[in-house]
């Protein structure tokens, strides 16, 4: 517990907008009955959709914040369903299934889902998942760092004015480090903060990996880093 508070004390907490609207796109009619009424009394407006169809309808008709999406649909592939989102409305998506394999996990988080959640959940771990995709969502600047530059509303990131790709975690990982720059970041808060954006359990030695990769992308040397530096025995900042 006492570790929790002390990451909440250290990283920047960034506020959610008022009346967010959630288009939740789900079959099972006593799941979006109760995820509905739950959302509501947290203050989020919902609307449903029980398909690909219904849902494609309703995003054409209405402006949503987020999308939480089921994978079998009765019309369709959740899986294609948020490609299309992705592409044509670049919202958010969050999904909830019952399919809580890596495969279906790792193939939701690389088509570009902000998270992935496993049924059963827990209410109040839902909510929290959806406000840390806020969060990250109102980050949503051109931002420049050296020779990088940043469009967090694209997830595109560029060195030298070429194009960088990283994979879905090395994404996740650097926008921690955007979101408190200039902080000292522990290993074992970088390790459960991943773990709250995006579900996945990452090891200590599977951490340094990931630093090293993405430092290999973003830097021009990755052995004498000039951005993600290493605080020996802390942690590590971006500058």
């Amino acid at each position: 517990m006492q570790k929790t508070l002390n990451r909440l004390g250290r990283l920047k907490p960034y506020l959610i907008k008022m009346n967010t609207k959630i288009l939740l796109v789900e079959d099972d009619q006593e799941l979006i009955k109760q995820l509905t009424s739950f959302l509501e009394s947290e203050g989020f407006l919902i609307e449903s959709a029980d398909g690909q169809n219904s849902a494609l309808q309703k995003l054409d008709l209405n402006n949503f914040d987020l999308v939480l999406l089921d994978i079998n649909l009765p019309d369709g592939n959740g899986f294609v369903l948020c490609s299309m989102i992705k592409e044509k409305y670049q919202l958010p998506v969050i999904f909830l299934s019952a399919l809580g394999d890596e495969y279906s996990t790792v193939t939701g988080l690389e088509l570009g889902a902000d998270d992935y959640i496993a049924k059963p959940f827990r209410p109040r771990e839902l909510i929290s998942r959806i406000k840390n995709v806020l969060r990250r969502q109102q980050k949503t600047t051109l931002l420049q760092i050296s020779n990088l530059k940043i469009d967090t509303q694209r997830a595109i990131i560029w060195k030298n004015d070429q194009e960088v790709t990283l994979s879905a975690l090395e994404y996740k990982l650097l926008l921690i480090f955007l979101n408190n720059r200039g902080q000292i970041i522990s290993r074992d808060i970088l390790l459960e903060e991943i773990f709250n954006l995006s579900g996945e359990f990452v090891e200590d030695n599977t951490l340094t990996v990931y630093v090293k990769r993405l430092r290999e992308k973003i830097e021009d040397d990755a052995k004498n880093p000039t951005i993600l530096k290493t605080i020996r025995g802390l942690g590590y900042r971006m500058d």
